[in-house]
C-alpha cells in the first residue's frame, strides 16, 4: 500500500498549534487524520509524512497499523478535549468517558499522557474546583469530602493537598460550625450537647486540633 496524499491540518489545544497533525489518503482509499505524537519515534521523525515527499512511498511492515493506532488516538484526544472544553476534568474520571464513548484503552493512556504533559487535564486543579462548588453547597466533612475525592481517582496527597487549601483562611472553620449545627452537635439554644462526644466526633470526621479548639473556646465561654 502506497501514500496518496499528505496534508497538514490545524486542531488541537489552543495556543499549541498542529504542527504535527496530518491528514493522509492511502491507496486503498482509506482517508484519515492522526498526530505524528501518537507514533512510534521511527516514523514520527524525519520526513516520513512530509507533505510533497512522502507521495508514493509504499508502507513499511506495520507501520499502516501504527497510523490507525495514531489516527484512533487523535479521534480520542478531540472527544477528550471537547469534554475539557465542557468542564474541568481528572484523569480517572476523563478515561471512563473515553472509554465509554468506545475508545481502546491503549489509546485512551496515550491520550491522558500527552494531555497531562500538557496541562490539559490536572487532578490537583480538579480537585480544587470540585472542592469549591462543593463547600458552597453542601455542609460535609473534611473525612468525607477526602473520602469522596478518592471516590473519583484522586491520589491521597492530591486530595489532601487540595483539601488543606480549600479549607484556608477560616473556611474550615466555618464549615466547622456549619457541620456542628447540621448534624446536632450544637443544641436550639446554642449550648454544646454533650461535649466529650462533639470533640470525639469532629475529630473523627477531619477537623484540626486548631479549628476544634477555637470552636470549643467559642461554645464553652
Amino acid at each position: 500500500m502506497t501514500i496518496v496524499s499528505v496534508k497538514p491540518e490545524t486542531g488541537g489545544i489552543s495556543g499549541e498549534g498542529g504542527a504535527d497533525i496530518r491528514r493522509l489518503e492511502l491507496s486503498d482509499g482509506s482517508l484519515f487524520s492522526f498526530r505524528l505524537f501518537y507514533l512510534p519515534p521511527h516514523l514520527a521523525s524525519g520526513s516520513f509524512y512530509s507533505p510533497g515527499t512522502a507521495e508514493g512511498r509504499e508502507l513499511g511492515e506495520g507501520e499502516e497499523d501504527a497510523l490507525r493506532f495514531a489516527s484512533a488516538c487523535y479521534r480520542a484526544e478531540r472527544n477528550a478535549l471537547r469534554l475539557i472544553a465542557r468542564a474541568e476534568q481528572s484523569v480517572s474520571g476523563l478515561a471512563r468517558k473515553l472509554e465509554r464513548g468506545g475508545h481502546k484503552r491503549a489509546c485512551v493512556k496515550a491520550v491522558l499522557a500527552r494531555l497531562s504533559g500538557l496541562d490539559a487535564v490536572n487532578d490537583r486543579r480538579f480537585a480544587e474546583l470540585w472542592l469549591l462548588s462543593r463547600l458552597g453547597r453542601r455542609t460535609d466533612s473534611p473525612r468525607s469530602l477526602l473520602a469522596a475525592l478518592r471516590g473519583r481517582g484522586i491520589s491521597g496527597n492530591d486530595a489532601e493537598k487540595s483539601l488543606k487549601k480549600a479549607l484556608g483562611g477560616g473556611a474550615e472553620q466555618e464549615l466547622l460550625v456549619r457541620y456542628a449545627k447540621k448534624n446536632g452537635l450544637v443544641s436550639s439554644e446554642s449550648t454544646l450537647t454533650a461535649s466529650d462526644f462533639v470533640w470525639s466526633k469532629l475529630k473523627f470526621e477531619g477537623f484540626s486540633p486548631a479549628a476544634i479548639q477555637r470552636f470549643r473556646d467559642e461554645w464553652e465561654t
